[in-house]
């Protein structure tokens, strides 16, 4: 057994109250804190802004990409998609589908996550026929087959959650229904649709095994179920059916706003939502280390009211080790309090252990990101 050691202690100026009513000395709050927001945390008041830096150098620098400038994510089979992002827990990876999939595929070595962030289709699995539109999730737990038939193009976030399991995520003191409700969560269906693509010609499943992949060919479609039961399957959620925490007086950490929950890291959800309207409420994400956790976002619409120059489809990778937040544009927009509500919508991918980045990552990363924390005025130095 073992506990973190507890002994809160306030020295010199500071708030009672983290993220509210800062001293007129230091508008800037830092907070170091362990085990993703869960742990023991201390909140520092600062002179300067704590990403105030003004040169870096070696590769911990936080990194932005631009995943829409890849042109080597349009492939027949996931299996296929190169990776962006990973770790042994996790891999990270866009894909885009713009043709029916002539074939099925299967992950024998965990759970998939589909975001879709362009396009929708039809999506065919051993449970059933489901619809996937813009800004759906849908978990596939592990060792099912399934193939699509996009409507239209479709690019997909796919998060790998290897050797695990999708949950969710304890709600708490709120109840099992804030956030979402459970009802929200649609399952495949045998309908008229998955009736009609029974076959007995030959099919073939791509069956990935610690990243290898093996074929198995039938002489007819193995997805052929006529009913099922039980409490394994497949789930598919929307963001506009998430309803997001919210506190007028206090601005909630990052982890108010997870969605899935695996071993070694979590998947937030951030969704428009009103923005503190308490005069003494910090309006801007705060300064925070997160030393337990590497970052990640990726910008699915919106404005993204906490950055600068980020658009739909970039992502924004952050390691553990250095002290992130707002961009100075955010920041002195959220004192003089200018928007009432956001309408960005993101993913965010925190992961327990640190993460790789593929190849392809140089080819489309802005490697003045690092700098974009600068001041007009530093800039001009």
């Amino acid at each position: 057994m073992r506990k973190w050691a507890s002994f809160p202690k306030q020295v010199g100026v500071s708030s009672k109250q983290a993220h509210a009513d800062f001293p007129e000395q230091a508008i800037y709050e830092r907070e170091a804190g362990r085990s993703g927001f869960f742990g023991p945390a201390t909140h520092f008041h600062h002179r300067h802004a704590p990403t105030g830096w003004t040169q870096w150098e070696g590769e911990l620098r936080p990194r932005n990409f631009d995943f829409n400038k890849l042109n080597n994510l349009a492939t027949a089979s996931p299996w296929q998609v190169p990776l962006l992002l990973h770790n042994k827990q996790c891999k990270f990876r866009l894909w885009h589908c713009a043709e029916n999939m002539p074939f099925l595929v299967r992950n024998a070595d965990g759970d998939d996550l589909l975001f879709v962030h362009e396009g929708r289709g039809e999506i065919f699995c051993d449970y059933g026929h489901l619809t996937l539109e813009k800004g759906d999730y849908f978990v596939v737990p592990r060792s099912t087959s399934w193939r699509l038939e996009p409507l239209e193009p479709m690019q997909l976030l796919m998060i790998e959650a290897t050797d695990s399991a999708y949950q969710l995520p304890e709600k708490g003191l709120v109840g099992n229904h804030a956030i979402f409700d459970p009802a929200c969560l649609d399952t495949p269906d045998i309908d008229d649709a998955f009736k009609a693509q029974y076959s007995e010609e030959s099919w073939q499943v791509q069956v990935k095994r610690h990243d290898s992949i093996s074929v198995i060919t039938y002489p007819f479609n193995p997805l052929d179920a006529i009913g099922w039961h039980g409490d394994l399957a497949p789930m598919r959620i929307n963001w506009r059916d998430i309803r997001p925490l919210m506190s007028h007086r206090y601005h909630l950490p990052p982890s108010a706003h997870t969605t899935f929950v695996a071993d070694g890291f979590v998947v937030c959800t951030f969704v428009p939502r009103p923005i503190e309207s308490d005069p003494g409420a910090l309006k801007v994400p705060f300064y925070h280390n997160n030393d337990d956790y590497d970052e990640v976002l990726f910008y699915h619409e919106g404005d993204f009211f906490s950055r600068d120059n980020i658009d739909k489809g970039m992502v924004t990778f952050h390691p553990a080790g250095f002290t992130h937040g707002p961009h100075p544009k955010a920041f002195q927009a959220g004192l003089e309090h200018r928007k009432k509500f956001t309408d960005e919508v993101a993913v965010m991918l925190d992961t327990r252990h640190a993460l790789s980045m593929g190849e392809v990552c140089a080819e489309v990363e802005n490697t003045e990101y690092v700098y974009s924390w600068r001041t007009t005025d530093e800039k001009a130095k």
